[in-house]
């Protein structure tokens, strides 16, 4: 009896922890398929190529702009803003992985030098804190804190997005130099068209696997389509899926060949990167620049006054 009510136990405590698990693993990998900055994270130690091409162009093709604004020169141990710009405009929708359309969200990842990292919370005064509103921004990595990513959050609130920067301070970190350095931008607005093991998304054009002719076309319940082409080399048929958000282009008894777009291409989005200089300024530098102006302006008074000077030595003179 006793051998019993323990093995009971045992199942009892085994169900309990594999749906636990199940449970874990959705939440997960629902987080997974939301947050697209984390692809890059997952499949890249460094989301920058050494062709200097941003890791996020391999899954989002369509080339937009992006713009970012950082101040010319900053000093040691301050905090700047970097401002990141993702333009698009904010009447249209994008199609979402329901095949539904939805509004847009958008992303950016920022790649700052060496030393340069995102500023403490109580080093941010109150009205970046303001500018910045309610973005999280993470590091790419634990040991890449210089890069930052953010995302997907909504376009049409975040379109324009601050980035609250810590510069380095020489005297503390002898990898820093008082040096002109370069920060690179990617910014992205809307669904990716690749999935990162190579698999299309419901948000790019589909094409013809074959040339044939279409014989049938089969909208499925939930939406998309199964178009079945006829080889016209041996007769056999192939069925091409189409997910629910593409709109077909092509009908049924129509010739298609290999590789023709069978549906529109329904991407409104697209990623660009850019970059940016900031000089990170010795302070004793502008000390050094504000003591010749200074110098100079008062050469420049002592002459004026010496010429003054000389200019009524002349006229006494002259009346003597």
């Amino acid at each position: 009896m006793q051998n019993r009510n323990f093995n009971n136990l045992i199942i009892k405590w085994a169900t309990q922890s594999i749906s636990i698990m199940i449970i874990i693993n959705t939440i997960a990998w629902s987080s997974v398929s939301e947050a697209f900055p984390i692809y890059a994270q997952q499949g890249y130690e460094n989301p920058r190529e050494a062709t200097g091409r941003i890791v996020c162009a391999n899954c989002h093709l369509a080339k937009k702009p992006v713009d970012i604004e950082v101040p010319q020169s900053v000093l040691p141990n301050t905090v700047f803003e970097a401002v990141v710009k993702i333009p698009y405009d904010m009447q249209i929708k994008q199609v979402l992985a329901n095949g539904k359309k939805g509004s847009l969200n958008v992303g950016a990842v920022l790649i700052l030098p060496e030393g340069f990292e995102l500023a403490p919370s109580d080093r941010i005064p109150p009205e970046m804190k303001e500018k910045i509103g309610n973005l999280f921004f993470q590091p790419y990595s634990n040991d890449k804190k210089n890069i930052l990513v953010i995302g997907p959050v909504p376009g049409k609130k975040y379109s324009e997005m601050v980035f609250p920067i810590l510069s380095p301070d020489p005297a503390t970190n002898k990898e820093a130099h008082f040096l002109k350095y370069p920060i690179y931008v990617g910014g992205n607005r809307g669904r990716g068209q690749i999935y990162p093991d190579g698999s299309k998304s419901n948000n790019t054009v589909y094409n013809s696997s074959l040339t044939g002719k279409v014989s049938k076309i089969f909208r499925k319940e939930k939406g998309g389509y199964e178009i079945t082409i006829d080889d016209i080399s041996d007769g056999h048929k192939v069925v091409d899926i189409v997910p629910a958000g593409p709109e077909l282009i092509i009908s049924e008894g129509e010739f298609v060949k290999v590789d023709q777009p069978l549906t529109n291409n329904p991407n409104v989005g697209g990623f660009g990167q850019g970059d940016a200089e900031v000089v990170l300024q010795d302070p004793l530098r502008i000390q050094g620049l504000l003591l010749f102006f200074g110098s100079v302006i008062l050469a420049q008074i002592f002459l004026v006054l010496k010429k003054k000077q000389f200019e009524k030595v002349q006229l006494a003179e002259m009346n003597f």
